[in-house]
């Protein structure tokens, strides 16, 4: 019992009792036990639990370190005027809610899938393939929304995003991300995707930030939270704003400043006159 209170290895010990019997003196100089193999060590009156990695933490750490390594990054920002995607979305709700849409309620990130996927049919380098001695330009647009799970994040993709409606994108992403939470999700339903959108929005205190490109796409959208800001008026001086910004993350192998910058302007134009997604 005191060898196990200790965290002794008792395979180690020479007893220097009667027949062999181990005696409390004989735990001075016994070295430690080894922990468990899957278990957190945890060292009596140490300061910190040592946790194993699970097969999703060391896979996340190798794709991200690779990446940020090996992919020359740089990051555009832009902030997005969201008053009129707000009140579109609130009489596209009234419509789904009188109609038989099944409850379905789109949210703004559903909008930023949608804007994005048409962005990129506009700017095909930003959905295309770094593939070392060519760049592959993909032919459709398949989004990969990032979740995150009790297990670490993952990127449930929403197929052909670009000809996709919004509700049928909504009821799409909000089935992924249950599964992807159980644990429940088909490998060919979050390896792959064209692009990447990582909203950080709904955690309410989050106003921008970057994101890591998942190779071998060539960009990244990281998603803010909408703020209130003050603008000026020049009937009533000054007016309050819905407000968010997003930043762009490109591999500059594949996508140019200037292109990424043509990107953001589609982007932004697309939210901010969100009936230029019909056109």
């Amino acid at each position: 019992m005191l060898a196990a209170e200790q965290g002794l290895d008792l395979k180690a010990v020479s007893g220097s009792g009667p027949h062999g019997r181990i005696l409390a003196a004989d735990l001075a100089g016994a070295p430690s036990a080894a922990p468990a193999a899957g278990k957190a060590a945890v060292v009596p009156g140490s300061q910190y639990t040592d946790i194993p990695l699970s097969n999703m933490r060391r896979t996340i750490a190798k794709r991200l370190t690779e990446s940020k390594s090996t992919i020359p990054h740089y990051y555009l920002t832009s902030e997005i005027n969201m008053d009129a995607l707000i009140k579109v979305r609130e009489k596209l709700n009234d419509l789904l809610n009188k109609g038989t849409a099944g409850g379905t309620k789109i949210s703004i990130n559903d909008f930023i899938v949608k804007a994005s996927a048409l962005a990129c049919l506009r700017v095909p380098e930003a959905n295309s393939f770094w593939m070392e001695s060519f760049i592959r330009q993909n032919n459709t647009v398949d989004v990969s929304v990032a979740v995150s799970t009790p297990a670490g994040l993952i990127t449930p993709i929403i197929f052909n995003a670009h000809a996709k409606g919004l509700a049928t994108i909504s009821s799409e992403i909000q089935e992924l991300a249950a599964r992807a939470r159980d644990g429940k999700l088909q490998p060919n339903e979050y390896q792959g995707g064209t692009f990447t959108v990582s909203n950080l929005g709904m955690f309410g205190s989050i106003s921008d930030f970057t994101a890591i490109i998942n190779p071998p796409q060539s960009c990244i959208l990281a998603v803010g939270g909408a703020e209130t800001k003050m603008i000026p008026c020049d009937k009533e001086g000054y007016r309050s704003v819905k407000v968010m910004k997003v930043t762009l993350s490109c591999d500059h192998r594949v996508v140019d400043g200037a292109v990424g910058a043509v990107w953001l302007r589609h982007f932004k134009e697309f939210l901010e006159k969100p009936h230029t997604m019909l056109l």
